[in-house]
């Protein structure tokens, strides 16, 4: 079946918030690395105290003794973007946890598909979201999501999302608190950590900004950036939030992205569209470079795993055990055809 992907509309409404984020944002540093086009390589640059690949061993404790699981996705966000934008807060827990800047997402390489597949574990063909647009008429992704399947083990769930077609991705009562807030990334941080810091099981926080940019400026342009750094500010405030009170330290955290781009647009299987960055820290990680392959589909799986949920049976996502010191299963790359 072929994909129905929507080149992205930009609205008077986005020109508005556009117009207001950037009357209230410094003048973008200029990045004197060349901007990459459509056919350049990916060129991934790991953070610079970044501690060797951990080595595979058998653990006495088979799981992580996380209480909870936070999953935080910057909207197109590429892994080559992180040192240039720069991301401080982004690059520190790549020091102090586990990343690979060569993750792969799945195609169509677009933000519902894509973050469908990120939280079901599943490719597109099993979920059946091949549109990139709000369409409630036509349900809610097939399958058991990983909200789905932590409500059968009755955790709290928490979702806030910057765009409104995200809902398609679960139904409503798999989500204790769900907010759509179509507002800048730091706003979106400043309304979901009371929620945080009031307790969950399980959250997903989605920051929809540098896409937007992407479509309107070019990925990798100095308004990407601006952005960029204005979602790490953002995360840096969440993990700030869960410092404060005594929750980050049992808190596994995953940060990655549903799609790169090229251009003004992304979509396709290209290397910029498909390569996105996935970062795990918190209790049992292992600093370090991964070296098999992960895949979007492995975040909700090593979510479920780290929460002590059984996987589905059609999951093709797999936790990512070497993150955790342990040896991971074989990883077919790509995942989704």
């Amino acid at each position: 079946m072929k994909s129905k992907i929507q080149k992205p509309v930009f609205t008077f409404a986005r020109l508005a918030l556009v117009l207001i984020f950037l009357a209230g944002c410094a003048a973008p540093a200029v990045i004197a690395t060349p901007t990459p086009s459509a056919t350049s390589t990916l060129t991934l640059t790991p953070p610079p105290t970044a501690s060797p690949t951990p080595t595979e061993v058998p653990s006495a404790t088979p799981r992580p003794q996380a209480k909870r699981v936070l999953i935080i996705s910057i909207d197109g966000m590429r892994p080559d973007a992180i040192t240039l934008a720069p991301m401080p807060n982004l690059q520190s827990l790549m020091q102090s946890g586990a990343y690979t800047l060569t993750a792969q997402t799945i195609y169509p390489s677009a933000t519902l598909p894509a973050h469908s597949s990120m939280l079901t574990g599943t490719c597109s063909s099993a979920h059946g979201i091949l549109w990139n647009d709000y369409q409630p008429e036509k349900g809610y992704a097939l399958g058991v999501s990983l909200f789905t399947l932590a409500k059968r083990y009755s955790l709290y769930t928490v979702m806030f999302v910057g765009k409104e077609k995200l809902r398609q991705i679960t139904p409503p009562e798999t989500t204790d608190v769900y907010r759509f807030i179509n507002d800048r990334d730091l706003v979106i941080a400043e309304q979901a950590l009371p929620e945080l810091q009031k307790g969950f099981d399980l959250a997903f926080i989605h920051f929809p900004t540098p896409d937007f940019m992407g479509h309107e400026y070019g990925w990798m342009s100095d308004e990407q950036f601006s952005v960029l750094r204005r979602a790490d500010e953002a995360l840096g405030n969440l993990l700030t939030g869960l410092d404060a009170e005594g929750m980050r330290q049992d808190t596994l955290i995953i940060v990655t992205a549903d799609h790169g781009g090229h251009e003004q647009t992304h979509g396709s299987k290209s290397p910029e569209d498909m390569t996105i960055p996935w970062i795990v820290a918190g209790p049992g990680v292992v600093p370090g470079e991964i070296s098999v392959p992960v895949n979007t589909t492995d975040t909700a799986a090593t979510a479920a795993w780290a929460l002590h949920l059984d996987l589905p049976a059609d999951w093709v996502g797999l936790p990512v055990l070497e993150a955790f010191g342990q040896t991971s299963a074989n990883r077919p790359d790509p995942r989704c055809p």
